[in-house]
């Protein structure tokens, strides 16, 4: 049944409706491109045992698709009840899911393509108001930044994989204003979280008052050139500047470098991008290092992580209007100016290439290219309420988890707001994650 709604309120609801459909196709493309670019024996392989095969992320952004919105949203019979629980992520270890009776390349892109055309239908018949799950089209949203997500996952899935390069896409601009040093970000509560973003997911909610005292956030993310002086100064041989869980995992690990970076016999370093080996560019934010590297190289360059509130508040917050941003640069969605996001290119730009995008205060690249360690752990916000379902948010909180911010430019803009949450193990280093440094002010600098 369409509900019928005043002129002025149904033309809002149409135009909803097409920025849904938009968000929807721009995400399956992407999809589909991922996949289309290997043959089926890559499809099926599993290429690192911490990544699933490119195919079970396939055909899991199809199952959740179907579970709600073409059966919960839509009220429609189940297409596939009987692969529910292979891809359930919850049931089995991505090391696991090879031996599955997973469906095979071909009738995965079947079934993903047979809930697409249901999820049509039921967008056009839903109200997209009423209750919680369908209001301003938080359902859609949900299943669109969960397709986005395992687009990211995929993404760092071929930079795993060996062989040849598949994947192409221009250059990152160049750098147009030099960034350097540190913002001073004053004492003061500010408003974390949301209460008014229709697509938020439950852990950025509920808006809350934090108080956060003065301190200073670098200007920009951490760049290879600073990350390579911290390796040639012994930082991977300094068990000083690690934790002792750190270390223990240096040492168990090997690390001696950040991930896919390779020397040669001259002593110049290479890094690995998607199957071709490039110079190490000296103005790049580092990529590919995990939380104990980040935690390591703050502890040698005399700083700290930020707490997660930090990083928000240095995002977010208007000193001239004393209210919290969407993004950085204000409320407007994301373009090509202000941020590098959407796998528009395949590797962070330099350091200073979005000036537009800068917060208020004058911080720099805080959403796209990389994302960023804090030092917080993953826990619920005051007034926490689990919503659509637990398994998002609150069964990982506790966990052995760090926060990360921002987006990189793997992430798509509907998962790349201000108030989103990442989080991971501090061990991970497969994900786009880079970082920048905080420290507490001097008493002659308050």
């Amino acid at each position: 049944m369409t509900v019928q709604l005043p002129g002025a309120d149904r033309a809002e609801t149409e135009r909803l409706r097409e920025r849904i459909a938009e968000t929807l196709r721009r995400s399956r493309r992407r999809t589909l491109a991922l996949t289309e670019c290997v043959d089926e024996a890559e499809l099926v392989a599993q290429h690192s045992r911490i990544m699933s095969p490119l195919v079970w992320d396939l055909a899991h952004i199809g199952n959740q698709e179907e579970l709600w919105l073409v059966r919960d949203v839509g009220g429609r019979e189940p297409l596939r009840e009987d692969i529910d629980q292979l891809y359930d992520a919850f049931k089995h270890a991505r090391a696991d899911r090879p031996a599955l009776p997973l469906l095979n390349p071909e009738q995965a892109r079947d079934y993903v393509g047979t809930v697409r055309d249901k999820v049509w239908d039921v967008l056009a018949h839903s109200p997209l108001r009423g209750n919680d799950l369908v209001h301003d089209g938080f359902a859609f949203g949900m299943i669109a930044q969960h397709e986005q997500q395992h687009d990211e996952t995929m993404l760092a899935t071929h930079q795993l994989r060996t062989g040849e390069a598949v994947l192409s896409a221009p250059p990152t601009p160049a750098a147009r204003v030099r960034v350097t040093g540190e913002i001073v970000v004053p004492a003061g509560e500010f408003t974390m979280g949301t209460d008014t973003d229709p697509w938020a997911l439950d852990n950025e909610r509920p808006a809350h008052p934090v108080f956060v005292p003065a301190f200073a956030i670098d200007a920009a993310p951490i760049t290879n050139e600073q990350f390579l002086a911290f390796l040639d100064d012994g930082g991977y041989e300094r068990p000083e500047l690690w934790s002792e869980r750190g270390w223990a995992h240096r040492v168990e690990a090997g690390l001696t470098a950040p991930e896919f970076w390779e020397q040669d016999a001259g002593g110049h370093w290479w890094r690995r991008v998607f199957g071709t080996m490039q110079p190490l560019r000296a103005h790049q934010p580092v990529v590919h290092v995990c939380y104990f590297e980040a935690e390591a190289y703050a502890a040698w360059a005399g700083k700290r992580l930020p707490t997660e509130a930090e990083w928000e508040k240095a995002a977010r917050f208007d000193p001239a209007t004393g209210h919290s941003r969407r993004y950085p640069w204000g409320d407007a969605d994301p373009d090509d100016s202000l941020a590098n996001l959407g796998q528009s290119h395949l590797e962070p730009a330099d350091v200073g290439a979005y000036p537009a995008g800068a917060s208020p205060l004058g911080v720099h690249q805080l959403i796209g290219d990389v994302w960023e360690w804090t030092s917080s752990d993953f826990t619920p916000y005051p007034g926490f309420h689990a919503f659509p379902y637990r398994e998002y948010s609150e069964v990982f909180f506790g966990g052995d988890y760090r926060i990360l911010r921002g987006g990189s430019f793997g992430a798509d803009q509907v998962a790349a707001r201000g108030t989103f949450r990442n989080w991971d193990h501090p061990i991970r280093r497969q994900i786009f994650s880079g970082f920048r440094l905080a420290r507490d002010l001097r008493s002659d600098e308050q």
